[in-house]
């Protein structure tokens, strides 16, 4: 039987359709399920399309010294911050390492200090150990070789936690493995098993460990080399684990296309605004690549051992698995002005992002090192603002990849000059724009707001789109887009 022109189109029609909805692996096109989570935009997983704009990294604004490393316990080689925000309270634990040689490891500790607001820092005296002779200290580990080299800490947030295990830690090195520390209250520390929990690495640099609450497991991000033993390039494998005791052997994590580099800490913690993205600020080294004299280096009293090679810091995501995002290969913070900051292993960024006011929340580095000022500086930013989703003047537009979320408002963390602004459109699944939440509905945005809701002219809330596969289009002008969340 012959087919008329008709079922002919139909036919192409439908065969056009199943096509559009295969992506470049052969499956079906991917939707995601967003929920109510927050995205940030540090990768490119929500975005389909991009006219005219880009995703740009934003630079930390440099707040200054917090916390000066003066101690006789602690010393030019303090090192390995991790920072906990427990409640109203701030902590930030390190190493205490006065001296280089090689027998420095049977004198390090783990010090802590404490803030009220992440800004103003005390080191209490906690009266835990005789260190040069005085029980006035802020020591919370020490005699415990090599743990202290690299002890760091977490806030366990798994819902099951048992109260005393409250904070746990890992630290070790490539002979001693990863032993597993537990707290009650950050400061009074046990093992949790006299054995190692993992084996598999060389550990020779900060291991950092956390509950992920969108994986519901334990995962530690750990020193490897792309080589054997200490050969190649100083990257990052990754373990699980369901209770912090028995743990899978670690993955080497991916890069995606770019370049190795030497990753000498990374410093992976889910970002507290969306802990479903793990956000990396890393110390990225490049060994040899000296810039001080000697005679430069005699002048800051640098050790001699430390000024022949430089850091910076960098930034990159991961979402899971074994696979980061660099979408950005420059640095996320460079080095400061003066050659103090162009000494070996400094600029190495803390373990973890901390809010530190209703607009700001801050990243720590640690600078000077190996040398009598080492000290630990504060670098601020705007929340959500590692990066942003940013228009010019002449403007343009960002489509997204189809996605269901839940929720009746859209809520986005944007800012505009006085002439730009921010236009929101819903599509179906296909780029249709939705009645009631096209362009022409939609009030521009301007203005500069961490949380402001998307209004559109006559459509009251969202909850009938709720559950179906939609597309935003975002029409923007001189203006950036930080973050967008359903609730």
């Amino acid at each position: 039987m012959k087919m008329n022109f008709l079922t002919l189109f139909l036919s192409f029609f439908t065969l056009l359709s199943s096509f559009m909805k295969i992506n470049d692996n052969g499956g079906k096109r991917e939707v995601i399920q967003l929920g109510n989570r927050r995205e940030i935009f540090v990768d490119y997983f929500l975005i389909d399309k991009l006219n005219g704009i880009q995703i740009v990294k934003h630079t930390p604004h440099d707040e200054g010294s917090v916390l000066n490393f003066d101690k006789p316990w602690e010393g030019i080689f303090c090192g390995y911050t991790t920072i906990i925000k427990d409640g109203e309270d701030y902590r930030a634990y390190y190493r205490g390492r006065p001296t280089a040689d090689k027998i420095s490891t049977n004198i390090e500790t783990t010090c802590m200090a404490v803030s009220k607001d992440g800004i103003h820092w005390e080191k209490p005296d906690l009266g835990l150990y005789e260190i040069n002779g005085t029980l006035k200290n802020n020591v919370i580990l020490a005699k415990e070789a090599p743990a202290s080299h690299n002890f760091c800490p977490l806030l366990d947030t798994n819902p099951n936690v048992k109260p005393e295990e409250r904070y746990k830690a890992l630290a070790g090195e490539g002979k001693s493995g990863l032993m597993a520390y537990v707290s009650p209250d950050g400061i009074h520390w046990k093992k949790l098993k006299e054995e190692a929990v993992l084996t598999k690495g060389m550990f020779d640099s900060q291991n950092v460990a956390f509950w992920s609450e969108s994986e519901k497991c334990y995962l530690c991000y750990i020193r490897t080399w792309t080589g054997e033993g200490y050969n190649g390039f100083r990257s990052v494998g990754r373990a699980t684990s369901t209770d912090f005791v028995h743990w899978t052997d670690p993955v080497a994590m991916t890069f995606g296309d770019t370049p190795l580099e030497h990753l000498y800490t990374q410093q992976t913690s889910p970002y507290f605004r969306a802990p479903h993205i793990y956000v990396a600020i890393g110390g990225r080294f490049l060994p040899g690549r000296q810039i001080l004299t000697e005679e430069q280096a005699r002048k800051l009293n640098v050790n001699p051992d430390y000024f022949k090679d430089c850091s910076d810091a960098y930034i990159m995501t991961t979402r899971g698995g074994n696979v980061y995002a660099r979408t950005f290969m420059e640095a996320f913070i460079r080095p400061g002005i003066g050659l103090g900051n162009w000494v070996s292993r400094s600029n190495y960024p803390a373990l973890n992002v901390v809010q530190t006011g209703t607009e700001e929340m801050s990243v720590y580095v640690n600078q000077d090192y190996a040398q009598p000022t080492a000290h630990l500086h504060r670098y601020s930013m705007r929340i959500d603002g590692f990066t942003s989703i940013s228009a010019p003047y002449a403007g343009g537009e960002l489509i997204t990849k189809p996605f269901t979320f839940k929720g009746k408002e859209l809520e986005i963390n944007y800012s505009t000059s006085a002439a730009g602004e921010i236009r929101f459109e819903i599509q179906d699944e296909n780029g249709v724009p939705i009645p009631g939440f096209t362009m022409d509905d939609a009030h521009p945005i301007i203005g500069n707001d961490i949380s402001r809701v998307i209004q559109w002219k006559n459509a009251k809330d969202l909850q009938m789109l709720n559950s179906k596969t939609v597309r935003l289009r975002i029409q923007m002008k001189d203006a950036d887009l930080y973050s967008l969340k359903f609730n």
